[in-house]
Order: C-alpha cells, then structure tokens, then sequence
C-alpha cells in the first residue's frame, strides 16, 4: 500500500557518501526530499540527479533539504557526486530495506519484460517527520521542476 499524506515517514539511518550515518529524524524541524532512483550514473538517474541540483535555490528556498536514495555503494555515491557536481546527499540502501518502507521498490515493466527494483518514487517529508507529499511512478526528465512547482517554489 503506497504511502499517503498524513501518514508517519518511515525513519531511516543510512550511510551517506562519506560513510557518515545520517537519519530522517536528524531533519526535524525541516521540511526534507527524499528520492529514491534506480542506479548512479546512469542516464535516466543523471538527469534527475541534475534538474534536482539545478533547482537547489528553489528548494532552499521552500525550505526543503534533498536527500537520494540508492543502493549504490558510497563509493560510486561519491563518484557519481564529482563527475556532476551534486551538491546533496546520496544514501545507500544496499537491501532496498527503506525503498520497502516506502514503497519505492517492486516489480515494474522493463523493455517489456518485469523486473524488481527501485519504482522511482519521491516523498516529501514535514518538519514534523509526516509525509506531506508523494509521487510514485515518475518519469526522470522534468521531474524536479514538477516537485518544485507542487511546493509552490520558484525555480
């Protein structure tokens, strides 16, 4: 059952990047963006990984912190950080155990064929840890402007 607003987001402590553990409930008080996306590096991922970047003023300034979810390791995390320039966090979820709470992972249709994995999905979380927002089934191109537009921030 896919989550709905007014419903508590599944806490989290995952590795960032660096290794440094970061949780969901660190981010009380603000309003936090969690995507979950397939696989770094890749192309679909990067462009999203990318219009999300671009669009850091505004969601700065609705206040909102972005957090990506794979189950990339850090390293590539890091790596995938350098080559574009990401100024946010990457998670590893390596058993797709937090894609699970929310959601974000199952079966979906690949070339025709299904396949399990990440259902890119994005969740926007309140200052008092409930999800306020969510998108399931996105499509990567044009997608953090949509978000952006549903938060009522300029771009």
């Amino acid at each position: 059952m896919k989550l709905e607003p007014g419903q508590p987001a599944p806490d989290f402590n995952l590795l960032d990047q660096d290794g440094r553990q970061v949780s969901l409930s660190s981010y009380r008080g603000r309003k936090v963006l969690v995507y979950f996306y397939p696989k770094d590096d890749t192309p679909g991922c990067t462009k999203e990984a990318c219009q999300f970047n671009d669009s850091l003023p505004g969601f700065e300034e609705a206040g909102a912190d972005i957090l990506g979810i794979s189950a990339d390791d850090a390293q590539s995390h890091r790596a995938f950080r350098a080559k574009y320039g990401l100024r946010f966090l990457l998670l590893t979820d390596p058993g797709h155990e937090v894609a699970k709470a929310y959601v974000a992972y199952g079966e979906r249709m690949l070339y025709g064929k299904p396949v399990t994995g990440i259902l890119r999905s994005t969740f926007l979380i309140d200052a008092e840890g409930g999800i306020a927002r969510a998108w399931y089934d996105v499509q990567a191109d044009g997608h953090a402007g949509k978000v952006l537009e549903g938060l009522g921030a300029s771009r």
